[in-house]
């Protein structure tokens, strides 16, 4: 059923540590000077600010003149730059070409669309929802290496329902289908077993110009038995109400796309993710490639951004995803400019920072803070003064060690 998926099983013990990351090379502690610091989301502006890292932890934070540089530093100069927490991309794809064989691809080759794709962007941590595991395990253990700079990467199994082979993946690609509970709930158990760290299901099905495919809710609901019994989290792609239903069924964890081709969210559904704790990966900017007549594309995009609105007044967790690898566009401005139709410059932030450290309980990240992780964004510019500022990235940093920087 899930082809040459087993393929990958002995990348299980290279993979062992999902986001470990080699910190060798950051003994040397890593000092930012001068900059404006946000904590969190919500903290009020620290000005001519210093951050001093260790090992790949923050230990300090605080006004230059309060603070004593350490000796034998690495000196990141920050003055007229804001530096916030690493930023999380929750919906990616390594599903492009330049990714096949990466356990043996030229490290410069990957480190190059690693940077196109993710690290110009800010992005320190970030899930991938659909990919070859034969690819993106040995991939990940290159990145945790330090061999190719990079974000921590989580990915997740695949599952559709029988007969809904999306249009847009060719014919010849195989796909694992479903279509009783006992099969999802193995195909579960094996994307676990090879060291996935999730699941994506397919609750519908985009046919073009036949009816959605979507999956039953029994069939959904024990995927996502296996999945939480293990801690794992589950996402779902709905196409339309009786996909969200389902997720709503099932007990899923994350929406990974709003529908904007239905109506609004009803309030029984909004009451539903309320109580169950639902999560929303928007990706507006997703459906500013999809359709050709310019006047389609601004329906499309007016009814996502207002499905975002009542998700996030209904109180919901917003996670900032941008389907990357499935499309190709990498640039974030789009994303945030059509999320700030939607969210304050502060929630926006959020998304990308505390909002997914939170859901997906990764406790030392997603804060600027002594003992958090030492992954940061350099910014051009203050993204609570203009949102667009998210996307002028100076620098990445993860753990301590700059893994993109801007070219003068």
């Amino acid at each position: 059923m899930i082809g040459n998926l087993f393929r990958a099983a002995f990348f299980i013990l290279l993979a062992g540590g999902t986001i470990g990351f080699s910190t060798s090379a950051s003994a040397q502690a890593l000092v930012l000077v001068g900059g404006t610091v946000y904590a969190s989301p919500d903290a009020d502006p620290v000005t001519d600010a210093v951050v001093v890292t260790s090992g790949g932890v923050i230990t300090t934070i605080g006004k230059r003149d309060e603070v004593q540089l350490p000796v034998d530093t690495q000196v990141i100069d920050c003055t007229g730059k804001t530096v916030v927490a690493g930023f999380w991309n929750s919906h990616v794809h390594f599903a492009e070409a330049v990714w096949k064989n990466a356990g043996v691809a030229p490290a410069a080759s990957l480190e190059k669309h690693m940077q196109d794709m993710l690290t110009r962007w800010g992005f320190t941590t970030v899930w991938d929802l659909g990919s070859d595991p034969t690819d993106t395990l040995p991939l990940r253990r290159r990145v945790n290496s330090g061999e190719v700079p990079g974000p921590a990467i989580f990915s997740a199994g695949n599952m559709f329902p029988k007969g809904g082979h999306p249009v847009y993946v060719p014919r010849e690609v195989p796909l694992p289908e479903v279509d009783t509970p006992e099969q999802a709930a193995k195909l579960s158990r094996d994307f676990l077993r090879l060291g996935l760290d999730g699941i994506k299901l397919f609750t519908g099905a985009f046919m073009g110009d036949k009816p959605v495919v979507n999956m039953d809710p029994a069939i959904a609901k024990a995927a996502v038995d296996v999945a939480h019994a293990q801690g794992k989290p589950v996402f779902a792609h709905p196409q339309n109400k009786a996909g969200v239903d389902t997720v709503i069924e099932a007990g899923v964890d994350v929406m990974a796309h709003t529908t904007p081709g239905q109506p609004g969210y009803t309030s029984e559904q909004l009451a539903r993710f309320k109580s169950q704790g639902t999560a929303l990966i928007p990706t507006l900017s997703l459906f500013t490639t999809v359709v050709l007549d310019p006047a389609v594309t601004a329906r499309v995009v007016s009814a996502a951004v207002s499905q975002l609105k009542q998700f996030s007044d209904n109180g919901g967790a917003v996670l900032f995803g941008t389907d990357i690898g499935f499309i190709k566009l990498y640039d974030t401005s789009t994303e945030v400019d059509l999320m700030h139709r939607a969210l304050s410059e502060r929630q926006v932030l959020a998304s990308l920072t505390t909002n997914p450290a939170q859901y997906f309980k990764a406790a030392t990240k997603g804060r600027v803070a002594p003992g958090f992780d030492a992954d940061f964004v350099v910014l051009d510019g203050d993204p609570i003064a203009d949102v667009r500022n998210l996307a002028k990235v100076a620098y990445t940093i993860r753990a301590g060690l700059v893994i993109y920087q801007k070219q003068r």
